[in-house]
């Protein structure tokens, strides 16, 4: 018919589900329906007295490798494939003897109910009910919905009966392709369950628990991908929590020269900083803040070798993360048997961002934007010396690592301070300036990185009350100008990027 509505001439129905089936059988009886079946369908069919052909019958293949294989054949998909209007197609389904077929009704194999209802662990169960020849009948029924209408699941059995009654049998094009988005959602739900069995099955890590001991708590993630456990307890959710933090720090502190060492605390970088030597950067990192490194999470890009072993075992810590150890150096760690000693295993990055949020989940590309001194260009008077603009870098690098809203205060490629999670900026800067204070730093000649733009003036007053020189932050406000005019009358340099890194 042009208008694009079409009428059924035969159909396809093999289900697992037969309750509802029996009404729409007698209908299609009615319309003198061709009826093609198989297996248990075939005989519920027949039990109605209505006519049928066995699938069988049309392939002239019998069900084989006990019944995994019934109706995938050419036969049977070049019936469902074929294009009506197509020229081509109509000869080749008349070349081979295939009849058209109109109608699939197919539901699934009960997998969901089957993995709920399973108490032995046994797979064998499970595997048979991830249905081959449906999921196939479906997706290619749905792909040619401008000829065929698809039935893929018992919940659709009461649109095709108001069809086969009220119409006669004839579809609009509207409806075959509405039918044709169910199917595929059907589809895709069906997929995502087996996936989910497979990853949950085989990457499930049931945590001791969540981020309190009332909180029960799994991950699901390759872990063995990303380290060689060489120590300790279980990994918990907390830990790998600051794992990817310490992780998505360390590797950009890796792309300036020298070696990188940080600790981290509940996500936040203490103490870091970048020397010629793994020892040396350990040593500037813990001087950033020794009482927060108490219980963290320490991290570095080179191997650890027997006299930084010996250093950072002087305290506490609940994790190491190196690429490798020295045989002296693991002899050295693995005294304490709870201490997590990590070996990190080059491994991707996830290219997406995901948690939850209200009833659905947040996603986004990672910050993956890093800014070098070619990014940094100056808009004051005095532009930053070249030691200022390394530090600069160094800054911009911890600010963006650490949570909104961040101020970093840094000096010789070392962290001073930071101010981290404040509800105004005023309130970051002057946590971090006086706990730059509480452990002896003198701030003369150290610059300042802001995660964002500063609405006011306000805090390049402070900074410059404090001795720093020069400061870095990704602009975007409206005030910029009196922040520059600031820094002009008081001999500060400011480089403005344009790229802020807000960390909620």
């Amino acid at each position: 018919m042009s208008d694009g509505t079409k009428r059924i001439q035969s159909a396809l129905i093999s289900v697992y589900h037969k309750d509802g089936l029996a009404p729409i059988i007698h209908e299609l009886h009615r319309l003198q329906v061709r009826l093609y079946s198989t297996g248990g369908t075939q005989t519920f069919i027949e039990q109605l007295g209505v006519p049928v052909t066995p699938v069988e019958e049309l392939t002239t293949y019998p069900s084989i490798l006990g019944g995994r294989v019934k109706t995938l054949h050419p036969k049977v998909f070049g019936g469902i494939l074929g294009r009506r209007g197509l020229e081509s197609d109509v000869a080749q389904l008349e070349e081979y003897a295939i009849p058209p077929i109109d109608l699939v009704v197919v539901d699934l194999y009960p997998f969901e109910a089957t993995v709920a209802a399973d108490t032995t662990g046994e797979e064998a169960a499970i595997i048979e009910k991830i249905d081959i020849g449906g999921i196939s009948l479906i997706r290619a029924a749905a792909k040619n919905y401008e000829d065929v209408v698809i039935v893929p699941s018992q919940a659709q059995y009461p649109d095709l009966l108001r069809i086969l009654k009220a119409q006669d049998g004839t579809t609009t094009w509207a409806e075959r392709r509405a039918l044709a988005a169910e199917a595929f959602r059907v589809s895709a739900h069906y997929d995502s369950r087996i996936h989910g069995w497979f990853v949950d099955d085989r990457n499930v890590h049931v945590l001791r628990y969540g981020e309190n001991p009332h909180q029960a708590a799994t991950f699901t993630g390759d872990l063995d991908g990303l380290f060689e456990q060489l120590n300790g307890k279980d990994l918990s959710y907390n830990n790998l929590l600051d794992l990817d933090a310490a992780l998505e720090l360390i590797d950009d502190l890796a792309t300036l020269d020298g070696t990188p060492f940080a600790v981290l605390k509940h996500n936040n970088a203490c103490g870091a900083a970048v020397r010629p030597t793994v020892l040396e950067a350990w040593e500037a990192a813990l001087a950033g803040d020794p009482v927060s490194a108490f219980g963290g999470v320490l991290i570095t890009t080179a191997p650890i070798d027997a006299a930084t072993a010996a250093a950072i075992d002087t305290i506490f810590f609940e994790i190491v993360c190196a690429p490798d150890y020295t045989p002296e150096a693991l002899a050295t760690l693995r005294k304490k048997k709870n201490r997590i000693i990590l070996k990190r295993r080059p491994a991707a990055r996830p290219t997406r961002k995901l948690r939850t949020a209200l009833n659905g989940i947040l996603a986004q590309a990672p910050d993956d934007l890093t800014e070098s001194v070619t990014n940094m260009p100056s808009v004051t008077k005095k532009a930053p010396t070249a030691s200022e603009l390394d530090d600069l870098v160094f800054a911009n690098i911890l600010v963006k690592h650490t949570k909104s809203n961040a101020i970093v205060l840094a000096k010789g490629a070392q962290l001073l301070a930071s101010g981290t999670g404040q509800t105004s900026r005023v309130d970051a800067l002057e946590q971090a300036i006086a706990k730059a204070g509480k452990f002896g730093f003198d701030l003369h000649g150290a610059v300042m990185a802001s995660d964002a733009f500063f609405p006011f003036p306000d805090c390049v007053a402070i900074a410059a009350d404090a001795g720093i020189t020069a400061i870095v932050q990704p602009g975007g406000s409206i005030r910029d100008q009196e922040s520059i005019d600031a820094c002009d009358a008081r001999g500060i340099a400011m480089s403005i990027t344009g790229n802020r890194h807000f960390k909620h």
